[in-house]
C-alpha cells in the first residue's frame, strides 16, 4: 500500500449464486461488470467467501500466486477450464494477520481463490491484475465474533483495499425449485427485513438472526453464506451511504442481492 485514498474504498457484499451464472450474459453478470467499471480501482482486494470454512481457526492466503480452485461438483466443462491468475499479496496477508487482535490469524499457503471469489472477480476485473487475498471463516465463531473481527479490517479501506463479502443473504439449496428467475414469498420477506435493518443501520438483529423467525430459519439453514454480509456491514461508518446495486432471486431460495457500503462510484 503506497498511499491513502479519500474517501475510503467502498465495501461490497455480492450474492454470487451458482458458478454457472457467469457463463451467460444475464442481469447479474452485467451488474457485476458495471461494478468493476464504476468502483474506484482497488490497489488490492480482500475476499471473505462462503466457501472457505476453517473450523477452529482463521486463515489468510499469503502465497504470491494463489491457485484457481474449482470447488464444485458436476458443472459445465467451461467452468473447469477457467483460470483466474491474479497475484496474491504476502505483504497484505501479513498486515491482516498483525492487525487483527480479536482472534489469532494464521498465514496460509495452500488454499487459493475458490469459486465464491474468482467467479465474481473474473467478471468485475477480467484482467486479473489486482492482488487478491482470501480470509477464511472460522465456523466455530458466532456472528457477533465475525462482526468484531471485520471491524478490525476497517483501516484497509483507507489504503485502497476493496473488501468483498461473497455469499447469499438467502441460501437454501434443499428448497430450490425452477424456474431460475423467481423468489419464494418467505425468501422475499426475509430479504426485505434484512434490508430494513441495514437501511436503519441497526445491525444487532442481523447478528441475532436466529431470533428473526421462521423465514430466517428457511433463509439461513447454515450460516456460511450469510456471514460474509456481516463482514461488509461491520465496515459501515455512521452516516455512510448504502445501496443495492444487484437484486433478484434464482430458483426460489437463492438471493442474488448485493450490498454496497460507501459511495465513490465513477460515472461511465
Amino acid at each position: 500500500m503506497t498511499h491513502a485514498v479519500s474517501p475510503p474504498m467502498p465495501a461490497l457484499f455480492v450474492g454470487h449464486g451458482a458458478p454457472f451464472t457467469i457463463l451467460s450474459d444475464n442481469a447479474y453478470v452485467r451488474a457485476w461488470r458495471t461494478l468493476g467499471l464504476t468502483l474506484p480501482r482497488p490497489q488490492a482486494i480482500v475476499v471473505v467467501s462462503a466457501h472457505w470454512l476453517t473450523p477452529g481457526k482463521t486463515l489468510v492466503t499469503a502465497m504470491p500466486q494463489p491457485r484457481t480452485i474449482h470447488d464444485f461438483g458436476r458443472m459445465d466443462a467451461r467452468l473447469f477450464d477457467m483460470q483466474y491468475p491474479a497475484p496474491g499479496s504476502t505483504v497484505l496477508a501479513h498486515r491482516i494477520a498483525a492487525q487483527i487482535t480479536s482472534t489469532n490469524v494464521e498465514l496460509d499457503d495452500s488454499w487459493g481463490l475458490d469459486h465464491g471469489s474468482w467467479c465474481v472477480l473474473q467478471v468485475m476485473y477480467p484482467q486479473a491484475d489486482i492482488p487478491v487475498v482470501q480470509l477464511s471463516l472460522d465456523a466455530t465463531q458466532s456472528a457477533a465474533a465475525h462482526y468484531r473481527l471485520a471491524q478490525e479490517l476497517a483501516g484497509l479501506r483507507h489504503d485502497g483495499v476493496l473488501i468483498i463479502g461473497s455469499g447469499n443473504i438467502v441460501h437454501n439449496l434443499r428448497l430450490m425449485q425452477p424456474p431460475d428467475n423467481h423468489g419464494f414469498a418467505w425468501a422475499s420477506r426475509f430479504e426485505q427485513m434484512v434490508c430494513e435493518y441495514i437501511d436503519a443501520h441497526n445491525h444487532a438483529p442481523l447478528l441475532d438472526y436466529r431470533a428473526l423467525g421462521e423465514d430466517a430459519k428457511r433463509a439461513i439453514p447454515t450460516p456460511e453464506h450469510y456471514v460474509p454480509l456481516l463482514y461488509v456491514l461491520a465496515l459501515r461508518k455512521p452516516g455512510e451511504e448504502v445501496s443495492y446495486p444487484v437484486e433478484g432471486f434464482t430458483f426460489g431460495s437463492i438471493s442474488m442481492r448485493s450490498v454496497l457500503v460507501g459511495g465513490g462510484l465513477i460515472n461511465l
